[in-house]
Formats: structure tokens, sequence, C-alpha cells
């Protein structure tokens, strides 16, 4: 097997590929899921640290820009709005 992972030893890499064939699919989507979860939370907080005083708000908007596109966070902005008066 070719090595991949640069950073790990040889051995413990054929060991986590192991375990990753035998996971059940439940298991995989789980991972997947945290990982996903982790990534966005770690984007989020990127996006404050590098906008000093951003509101939660105005964040979430520039989140959705960055990985969304400009199109859906208009949208998201105009419904937000709209919604703060109700």
């Amino acid at each position: 097997m070719k090595h991949q992972l640069s950073d790990t030893d040889t051995e413990i890499e054929k060991v986590l590929i192991d375990l990753f064939r035998k996971a059940t699919a439940a298991q995989k989507f789980s991972l997947v899921r945290s990982l996903s979860q982790t990534v966005m939370q770690l984007s989020h907080r990127g996006i404050v640290r590098a906008n000093k005083g951003i509101s939660d708000k105005d964040a979430g908007i520039l989140f959705v820009k960055l990985h969304y596109g400009s199109d859906l966070a208009s949208k998201l902005s105009e419904y937000l709005d709209s919604h703060e008066a109700i």
C-alpha cells in the first residue's frame, strides 16, 4: 500500500484505514458530520476574528457570502431584515 499521510507512521496509517473500512455507515456519517461542524465553527471564528466588532447577524451573512455566494447571502440578509420587525 502506498503511504498517503506524510506525517503518520505507515503502521498507524494501516490501522486507521482498517478502522475506517470496518466502520458502519452511521459511524462514517457521524464522523463526516462532526468534521463538517468543526470546519464551519473554525470558519465562523475566523470571520469574527478578522472583523472585530462584527455582529453575530453580519458574521453569519458574511459566512454565507464566502461559502455559498453573494446571491444567497443577499437573500438571507433580506429575509433576516424582514423578520426582525416581527
